[in-house]
């Protein structure tokens, strides 16, 4: 299974945004094809890539320390829309 990571979209948003700096973080289970997205980015934009080490388990566990790599931008990928289950 292939993953799509909107990477054309995404370097358009660094470009937009004239980030620098650009900090990514992915689940454990996507980590494995960060490197990819890395090279694109890198490749069409002017930003420097890093991706965030540690772990991720939701959209609200925003990498706190991350403000003193003084980046411009962060993007979180793998999440996904929350699904309630009604009571019957």
């Amino acid at each position: 299974m292939e993953c799509d990571f909107e990477l054309e979209r995404l370097a358009k948003i660094i470009k937009e945004k004239d980030a620098i700096r650009v900090l990514l973080q992915f689940p454990d289970g996507l980590k494995p094809k960060s490197n990819k997205v890395v090279d694109y980015l890198e490749k069409h934009t002017n930003a420097r890539i890093l991706i965030w080490g540690g772990s991720c388990f939701g959209a609200c566990d925003l990498p706190l320390t991350a403000s003193q790599l003084g980046v411009d931008l962060i993007v979180q990928f793998g999440h996904s829309k929350m699904v309630f289950k009604s009571d019957d």
